[in-house]
């Protein structure tokens, strides 16, 4: 609570005072601030800072109709979008609270479609495991550099909330993709892979990419996001 509380102030200030105050009605006002003030390719959250690992660690709630079919979600499901295909991150996944916001959104590559495209799911839960465990290596924009050997189920039922009908939808999802699903639905419930792996290592070969971009800043923190450094 400490670490959080700065950053909690800032984001109310910044809302009352600037561009995001034309938003209004759906998602508290620090909510608003992150999805209106982020850069279209948004900070990740990293292990490695201790507030946001507190994010991270956050069990994320449901979204309202109101906030489903507003504005300010389109912005967010854009906003995810880009980061998670953003050359620097290259991921097939990334959830709401890896970019600062303790909701049930999720952006996931579905490996099991026709040209793998990437989709966003509001309210995403998992309702049943399905088949045998098997284990495989995964790793997590918000823990770069490191690898772990995972057990999973090879399928899942998932349940999502249509945001244009609002109707809850499901699907029965097998493969990489279910595991993907996994990985993304535990970031919801403030668990990650870490958490589950069987075991962890480096890899360099991770971190070898990265660095250009961490040269060039592309990881840094924003100003407006450090709490009290604003």
């Amino acid at each position: 609570m400490k670490v959080r509380f700065p950053l909690f102030f800032v984001l109310v200030l910044l809302a009352a005072c600037g561009s995001p105050g034309k938003y209004q009605g759906p998602f508290q006002v620090w909510e608003r601030t992150v999805i209106t003030m982020s850069d279209s390719v948004m900070y990740v959250g990293v292990v490695s800072d201790p507030s946001d690992s507190l994010e991270l660690r956050a069990v994320c709630r449901d979204l309202s109709g109101e906030e489903l079919r507003s504005d300010l979600f389109s912005m967010l499901a854009a906003k995810m979008l880009s980061t998670v295909r953003a050359p620097q991150q290259g991921g097939v996944g990334i959830a709401a609270p890896q970019v600062g916001l303790p909701l049930r959104v999720a952006a996931i590559q579905r490996l099991d479609k026709a040209d793998e495209p990437f989709e966003v799911y509001a309210n995403l839960h998992i309702l049943e495991h399905l088949g045998d465990t098997v284990r495989g290596p995964e790793g997590c924009l918000s823990v770069p550099g490191r690898r772990g050997v995972v057990p999973r189920s090879e399928g899942v039922v998932i349940s999502w909330t249509d945001p244009q009908t609002l109707e809850t939808r499901s699907e029965e999802v097998h493969g990489y993709t279910a595991v993907i699903f996994q990985h993304e639905t535990d970031h919801l419930d403030g668990i990650l892979y870490t958490d589950r792996a069987e075991s962890l290592s480096d890899d360099p070969d991770w971190e070898a990419e990265r660095a250009p971009y961490a040269a060039a800043g592309a990881y840094d923190k924003p100003r407006w996001r450090r709490g009290g450094e604003f």
